[in-house]
């Protein structure tokens, strides 16, 4: 049992310790960012709608915050988007084909998905919704490719080709 010293020290580590949000705000950052996900999502919106294919998934509109606000963070990187979403995915599919979507499945899926995207250096946390979406909904193992696979591509490549306009900004920073 933890005595009332402990207890306090444990409760003050909660107070955020008075450090300040790092995060910078600027318009043009705002604006820019705004427009590549308003592209990226409305991409594969189009194509959704073009198409019998689905390319969308929720996911992925937080996959662009990553990809054009914190566009050089390490779980931006198209090695984590793509590969998060794809692990993940693959974790939440293959335990609902085994088992269903039993809440306690559920759960078990994404702590899987957190801890192998953490082995495999593909940690994106978007990609911690797919094991959710995909067994809440029933996907099978067509949903892997169309929309998570071939939609994170996508993410990636109008990532890559909407961030590099900008003068200031070079992405990706890593592939691997």
């Amino acid at each position: 049992m933890m005595e009332w010293s402990g207890l306090q020290t444990y409760v003050k580590k909660m107070s955020g310790a008075g450090k300040r949000s790092p995060l910078k705000v600027s318009g043009s950052v705002a604006l820019f960012a705004g427009a590549g996900g308003m592209l990226t999502i409305g991409l594969l919106g189009l194509l959704t709608e073009m198409t019998t294919v689905l390319w969308l998934m929720a996911p992925f509109g937080a996959s662009c915050v990553l990809a054009f606000v914190l566009w050089d963070a390490p779980l931006s990187q198209p090695r984590n988007i793509i590969g998060g979403h794809f692990i993940s995915s693959l974790v939440g599919i293959l335990l609902y084909q085994l088992g269903g979507n039993s809440i306690w499945l559920v759960a078990l899926g994404v702590g899987l998905a957190i801890a192998l995207m953490h082995v495999t250096k593909t940690t994106h946390p978007p990609a911690g919704a797919d094991p959710i979406v995909v067994m809440v909904a029933g996907c099978g193992w067509d949903y892997l490719f169309s929309p998570v696979l071939i939609g994170a591509v996508a993410v990636v490549g109008v990532a890559i080709v909407f961030n590099n306009l900008h003068k200031a900004r070079h992405y990706p920073v890593f592939w691997y």
